[in-house]
């Protein structure tokens, strides 16, 4: 990370934007929830039953408020590798994706097994939906995807997205579901992007190394600053964050606020529905940089 960096070089610097942007994602009608693997399994990788319970609980708190919830899921991974007790080799090999694949096909089915059992203690009804980036970049079958969705939404039901796996790997590679629930919030004209992992926002450096890090509590002219300093570090070290930087991007360049926050954060989504400073908000952009 870089030595000079700082939130006031880095952060939002309108007051009134921001304060804006934090009653508009509060106020959002439609919301798209994206939980990373390190939300949902535990330090050796397996799928951690109270994460995922501690996120259905949060989910819920949307929408008890009558908030639409779109849960884009990582996890299939872990939830395979903790039925079978096994993981892949290596990473970085072929056969790790290999691997990685066919535990992604036995923990699925897990993993959307738990999400069913923990929404019932709410009486809430989930839908599994299995995407590929093929799917987001073909017009007429993202037309079959975004009308699948606004039929489950309108049934009130919490549809729970992943990328399809067995199919295609990409998600393995750090970061994809990221994009992938960029994307879905701008296709489905979403009022929030909400993207929960294992910090509590983007800092300055990395917090679990950097004890001098500091949160970034906002972000608005100060993206090109803010991808230097995520551009530093490494995917893994640092969490992901590089992507899940430019996914919040993304969707702000689109006039959607977004926000990453810790999942571990008691409440997350209740604090952010409440209009309450949580985690790292990107301002959306206004005007004649709509797009």
């Amino acid at each position: 990370m870089a030595e000079d960096a700082s939130v006031e070089r880095v952060g939002a610097t309108d007051g009134e934007r921001v304060a804006a942007a934090r009653e508009e994602a509060a106020a959002a009608d439609r919301v798209i929830v994206k939980a990373g693997t390190n939300s949902l399994t535990d330090d050796d990788s397996r799928l951690d039953r109270v994460k995922l319970d501690k996120l259905v609980a949060d989910v819920m708190d949307l929408r008890e408020r009558g908030t639409e919830v779109v849960l884009v899921s990582s996890g299939a991974v872990g939830a395979g590798t903790g039925r079978l007790d096994t993981g892949p080799e290596s990473r970085d090999g072929v056969e790790s994706i290999a691997e990685s694949q066919a535990l992604s096909t036995v923990g699925q089915g897990l993993l959307m097994r738990h999400y069913t059992q923990s929404f019932e203690r709410f009486d809430q009804d989930v839908a599994q939906i299995l995407v590929t980036g093929t799917d987001l970049d073909a017009p007429e079958r993202f037309d079959n995807f975004t009308n699948t969705v606004e039929t489950l939404l309108s049934w009130g039901v919490v549809p729970v997205v992943n990328e399809n796996d067995a199919v295609a790997t990409d998600e393995l590679r750090i970061g994809d579901n990221d994009m992938l629930s960029a994307s879905i919030a701008i296709g489905l004209d979403a009022d929030l992007l909400v993207t929960l992992t294992d910090v509590d926002g983007v800092y300055t450096g990395n917090p679990k190394r950097d004890g001098d890090a500091e949160l970034i509590e906002a972000v608005d002219d100060g993206y090109e600053r803010l991808r230097e300093i995520v551009g530093d570090g490494t995917e893994t070290d640092f969490g992901g964050i590089r992507t899940k930087v430019e996914g919040a991007h993304d969707v702000s360049r689109h006039g959607i606020p977004a926000i990453i926050a810790g999942s571990a954060e008691r409440d997350v989504l209740a604090r952010i529905a409440a209009g309450k400073p949580t985690g790292t908000l990107f301002v959306p952009e206004t005007g004649d940089d709509d797009e």
